[in-house]
């Protein structure tokens, strides 16, 4: 699988582009972009693979992951998924401009996922993993050694949860019953920052090292 990570949005958002490299079929995880050029960016990235976008994943209906949905699902054609506890906000967006600062513009999604899903592009495929606590509908997306974790998990750090649906408690049972049962080997691409691995979090992440020691 080729993984491309373009950061898109004042948010800085971990947008990825993932290539079959047999088949040349592509999806892209987290379109959070507003700035039409910055999903330009991401077209001229597939047409230099001579990939075509099949799907756009949303890990979580936040605009800084959503907001380049409609842009991009209006140039490639691509199929909007979202789980299916978070795909309600997709379409109602009222108040979340007021949230978060940033524009997006409601959208339908075109089907909606639950855990254990399979996405297949080309001859390779994500298995969606539910790891709600972020958002209700957050998910997880699993290709043997390599996971996506949207603002789950990210390296040194969980995402947060005092916005509407977050839960710190689902948040580290999806954590811990979720991703750290994973190989340590596992690469974690989050939402935002750098990639880690699941091995590097349970030794140096905070908030699981404390837990870990039981304090």
């Amino acid at each position: 699988m080729i993984i491309r990570r373009i950061i898109v949005g004042r948010l800085q958002t971990n947008c990825y582009l993932l290539i079959c490299p047999e088949t040349r079929q592509a999806l892209v995880i987290d379109p959070g972009f507003v700035d039409e050029n910055e999903g330009k960016t991401i077209t001229s990235e597939a047409e230099k693979h001579g990939a075509k976008i099949k799907y756009i994943i949303n890990t979580h209906w936040h605009p800084d992951h959503t907001a380049g949905d409609e842009w991009l699902k209006r140039e490639t054609g691509a199929l909007v998924l979202i789980h299916e506890d978070d795909a309600r906000m997709l379409i109602n967006t009222r108040g979340v401009e007021e949230i978060f600062g940033i524009q997006v513009k409601p959208i339908m999604p075109d089907a909606t996922l639950t855990d254990g899903s399979v996405i297949f592009f080309g001859k390779t495929r994500l298995r969606v993993m539910h790891t709600p606590g972020h958002t209700v509908g957050s998910i997880s997306l699993l290709d043997q050694l390599a996971v996506f974790t949207g603002d789950t998990l990210f390296a040194g750090s969980v995402g947060r949860t005092d916005l509407p649906g977050g839960s710190f408690e689902k948040l580290m049972n999806s954590i811990w019953r979720r991703l750290m049962i994973l190989s340590g080997e596992t690469k974690i691409y989050p939402g935002h920052g750098p990639s880690s691995t699941i091995a590097r979090e349970k030794k140096t992440n905070p908030f699981l090292t404390v837990m870990h020691r039981g304090l």
